[in-house]
């Protein structure tokens, strides 16, 4: 399942008004990446050094860019480079050490000084935020400080110019008097609502609990104990020459970015660090030296809202299945930068990216797939399936939840410092799961069955899907061992499914807990379906990073044609089109988003693309006073 609308949540930021600083500037070409590992840090191999340098010079040859520096580690192992520029008109190259702006990551960090003070009894996480800021104007509804950590006090997000145009160093009280009058925009506990005002209050909580500033304390606390050599609360005036120029694309073009002073943002999104300083608060969060294992869980537990809707929202942290991974993760964005945290604690691995180019998410997110790909999945590119029938598209909707769900939660909890909601009657969890993905009744109203799939997880719903794919995993473990589950995100839904009927046949599972036959009839046609879709040549590599993708075509449009069920494609698809546009071959660009409707009809991503082109593709008309006759 995609999350790129939480990721986009995480970014909200309001650009600020333009200060003249620098002129504009084009993209040079960038120098040869950098690298600063320590010598003591284990590497990886090379090929898979190889293969990570390669994706990410693939990824920043499909646009304009600034610099990027990437830092991973896996496992004991290490591998950190930079790229391009940090800075344009001096031609100063990116590097693991360039600091950037943090942006919302600093609302972990903030996370980690409040639960650390808790740990000590000197801020109780369910006491009101009055009781530390006993100035703060009253509010409709009392809000606890476990509610803003989970976004969840009812604390708006920017939403006036405040936000934008702050060109003056601010202390603590001239950040929270921008939004101290400003009413809640939700009683706390029923709406998740993303504020960087709300990480603010708990920021000046940390400094009536702890008696020291908000950026003493992170210093001698978190960045000091983490190994965070170069954290800092970012000031223009205390700067090293290290520090990534910001910029933004403006027509295609590199621009400077426009001034903001983020001390109004203080604690939500108020530090710089290196990428170096990430992977360091990374591996100290697994190891647990910053926050106890027991704080850990609770940080990467989901919150959820008072009706049992889940949040995919800890305490600092975004965190979520996905594709069977137990993600916690962080992005920032603001002026001068981009930001991506992710730890996958199961798996013991580290990812951080930073970049000095505004609004340069979905970059970062491919660079963090396609990493995430070659450490974990054997380089194997991961597609969802679009699917022609509707009632098999909800039946594969709930199977892939099942696996996503029920094999990240059950990893975590089996190997990481999670715990899973309470089993309760498993066999009547088995029933309810096969009369929910019954396809006949699905075929009566498929919008309304997938909306019931979309919600099995909830605790509204009885967390019905982890408690179900859970037990699949277990079970699963219990016959083919810790290190074979582990494929499964690589092999897919699919086959995580079918292996479950097959483990079920060596320990004799009870036969309430098989599921109906009518749905394992529809999991292994699926699943021969899928097999027979694949091409080959596209398992490790995606159609719009093949040199002629034109060649690839007719084995894409064979294994597709008349396919039940295969891989998406859209989005590699249009960004093919998207080049032949760039490079003003309009034939072959309607082409292929010809092809990507016909592949993807459901796809209104597509439709659009094509109608856009279509439509500028139209003679436009003459008036009749100037036909010649």
């Amino acid at each position: 399942m995609k999350k790129t609308l939480l990721v986009a949540l995480l970014l909200l930021s309001v650009p600020a008004p333009a200060v003249p600083r620098v002129a504009r500037a084009s993209a040079p070409v960038a120098p040869a990446p950098t690298d600063s590992a320590p010598p003591e840090a284990p590497a990886f191999s090379e090929d898979t050094q190889r293969a990570l340098e390669g994706l990410v010079r693939a990824e920043l040859a499909r646009g304009p860019h600034a610099g990027l520096s990437v830092g991973v580690l896996h496992a004991g192992k290490r591998w950190a480079r930079g790229y391009g520029w940090r800075d344009l008109a001096h031609r100063l190259p990116a590097t693991p050490r360039t600091t950037y702006r943090m942006a919302s990551i600093t609302k972990s960090f903030t996370a980690v000084a409040v639960l650390q003070l808790s740990q000590q009894g000197r801020l109780g996480l369910d006491a009101e935020i009055h009781s530390f800021l006993p100035d703060l104007p009253p509010k409709e509804w009392p809000v606890t400080v476990r509610e803003l950590l989970g976004h969840l006090g009812g604390v708006s997000h920017y939403d006036g110019p405040e936000a934008s145009e702050n060109v003056h160093p601010l202390d603590t009280a001239g950040a929270l008097a921008l939004f101290a009058q400003k009413p809640l925009v939700a009683e706390p506990g029923t709406k998740f609502v993303y504020t960087t005002w709300g990480y603010n209050l708990l920021g000046a909580a940390v400094e009536s609990a702890s008696g020291q500033g908000y950026g003493d304390y992170l210093r001698e606390h978190v960045f000091g104990p983490a190994g965070m050599s170069h954290a800092a609360m970012d000031d223009y005036r205390t700067r090293d020459k290290q520090h990534a120029v910001g910029y933004r694309l403006e027509k295609g073009q590199l621009a400077p970015s426009q001034y903001l002073d983020v001390s109004s943002r203080f604690a939500g999104g108020g530090t710089r660090a290196s990428v170096e300083d990430l992977l360091a608060f990374g591996q100290a969060m697994l190891q647990h030296r910053l926050v106890t294992a027991d704080t850990a869980r609770a940080m990467q537990t989901s919150m959820s809202t008072r009706e049992g809707v889940l949040t995919d929202y800890g305490m600092g942290f975004a965190t979520y299945p996905l594709r069977g991974h137990y993600t916690v993760t962080h992005a920032g964005g603001q002026p001068e930068t981009t930001t991506l945290l992710v730890i996958l604690p199961v798996e013991d691995v580290v990812l951080a990216l930073a970049t000095n180019l505004e609004n340069d998410t979905k970059r970062l997110k491919r660079v963090s797939t396609r990493i995430l790909e070659t450490l974990l999945e054997d380089g194997q590119v991961r597609r969802e399936a679009t699917l022609a029938d509707p009632a098999d598209a909800v039946v594969h909707e709930g199977l892939a939840r099942l696996f996503s769900y029920g094999l990240a939660y059950h990893q975590w909890a089996a190997h990481g410092p999670g715990v899973l909601p309470e089993p309760g009657d498993l066999s009547e969890a088995f029933t309810q799961v096969t009369g929910l993905l019954d396809r006949a009744r699905i075929a009566e109203d498929p919008k309304a069955a997938l909306e019931r799939v979309r919600a099995g997880h909830q605790p509204l719903a009885g967390s019905l899907l982890i408690r179900v794919g859970a037990h699949m995993a277990r079970t699963v473990e219990q016959v083919e061992g810790a290190q074979a589950l582990r494929d499964y995100p690589r092999r897919g839904p699919l086959a995580f499914f079918t292996a479950y009927l097959a483990a079920c046949e060596r320990v004799d599972c009870p036969a309430p807990l098989r599921f109906g036959e009518a749905l394992r009839e529809d999991a292994r046609r699926h699943e021969q379906d899928w097999t027979r879709s694949q091409v080959p040549e596209l398992l490790r590599v995606r159609l719009d990073e093949v040199a002629r993708p034109e060649t690839l075509w007719p084995a894409l449009e064979a294994a597709t044609a008349h396919a039940p069920v295969h891989p998406d494609y859209v989005e590699e698809m249009l960004r093919v089109a998207a080049l032949q546009g760039r490079l003003g071959r309009r034939e072959q660009q309607r082409r292929w988003l010809e092809r990507t409707v016909a592949l993807h009809p459901d796809s209104e991503e597509a439709r659009q693309a094509l109608a856009k082109v279509q439509g500028q593709d139209k003679p436009r008309r003459t008036s009749t006073s100037s036909v010649q006759e």
